[in-house]
């Protein structure tokens, strides 16, 4: 089993920036690549980004283009989303996940997830 932690959602003014993490604990972190989703109030979860556990393939959402970056800290077990320039259509719980093999935008294909953290962009 592979347990997730993530950190650092809170209020933000539109244009600021936040960096969310997500601690793994249970396995060998260093197979997993992990992805990051969100989910509005009353929207379904999306696709933010993904990083495979080598951290050279990144994927990210159109939403995600030019603002956010994904990357990992392996000696950490962590896995990081760089938000800059937020908007409040940004507003959601950001749930990190985790998934053996290659990383993935489909939310069906991860098999581990977090509690998510709360961003809520202030206009």
């Amino acid at each position: 089993q592979v347990q997730l932690v993530e950190s650092g959602g809170r209020l933000v003014q539109t244009g600021g920036s936040l960096r969310l993490a997500c601690e793994a604990s249970g396995r060998p972190f260093t197979g997993l690549a992990m992805g990051w989703f969100r989910q509005a109030p009353g929207k379904e979860r999306e696709f933010v980004a993904a990083i495979s556990s080598s951290g050279v393939y990144l994927h990210y959402a159109d939403s995600a283009k030019g603002r956010f970056t994904i990357s990992r800290d392996n000696a950490k077990s962590t896995v990081f989303l760089q938000m800059n320039s937020l908007k409040p259509e940004d507003t959601a719980v950001y749930y990190c996940a985790a998934v053996w093999g290659g990383a993935a935008t489909t939310a069906e294909f991860y098999e581990y997830w977090g509690q998510g953290t709360l961003v809520t962009v202030s206009s």
